[in-house]
């Protein structure tokens, strides 16, 4: 996701700051554009966070713990790490947070769902709580299930969506539109393949 986030945020004039534990990243991630620091996103503390943060404007949460099947994970990475960047930003003096999350976390969860799923709901479902109750001028971003097809420029953005696919580039796309729509402050929505463009969704929800 974040190749995509940051491919958006060079195309819209942004300077992107990219934060990696693994250093081998930083030539990729330095031939889109990218500024690479790096934070250990479990291992490190609210402090190191927003010692990462200096100088930004903004943040704009996105990582994930990966498939690989860790519940504990879904808590280090989804959740702790989405609470660390909250305290970050206001250690840091930034007002400004966009979190991905994911389409139908406030949902009842099933009795029967895996584990790892299970962990993975309430951990986005947390993490969202959290960034509401923070004070900061957020956006929630919720997407449905991601693809790896090329980028559509063409969505469906609403506070509630039938669920549905999107690609990554898609995702990365609208992360960076709603960054500079400050009408966008304070909403939370669900993001699956559509209609319109991505100016136009965003630009409606305003």
């Amino acid at each position: 996701m974040a190749k995509h986030l940051h491919i958006a945020l060079r195309r819209s004039e942004h300077t992107p700051v990219a934060l990696v534990r693994n250093p081998d990243q930083r030539e990729e991630l330095e031939g889109l554009g990218a500024e690479v620091r790096l934070l250990d996103i479990e291992a490190d503390d609210a402090d190191a966070f927003a010692a990462a943060f200096e100088g930004c404007d903004a943040v704009v949460f996105a990582a994930g713990g990966g498939p690989d099947g860790s519940i504990r994970r879904k808590r280090t990475v989804d959740l702790e790490g989405s609470l660390k960047s909250i305290e970050g930003a206001r250690r840091a003096g930034i007002s400004r947070f966009v979190q991905l999350s994911a389409i139908g976390v406030d949902n009842p969860v099933p009795e029967d769902t895996e584990p790892v799923w299970r962990a993975y709901v309430e951990a986005k479902r947390d993490a969202d709580a959290a960034l509401r109750d923070s004070g900061l001028d957020w956006t929630i971003i919720r997407p449905g299930r991601l693809t790896d097809d090329p980028a559509t420029d063409a969505v469906r953005l609403a506070p509630e969506v039938e669920y549905g696919e999107i690609p990554r580039a898609d995702v990365g796309a609208v992360l960076a539109a709603v960054l500079d729509e400050p009408g966008t402050v304070g909403q939370q929505v669900d993001l699956v393949a559509g209609n319109d463009t991505v100016a136009d969704a965003v630009r409606a929800l305003v």
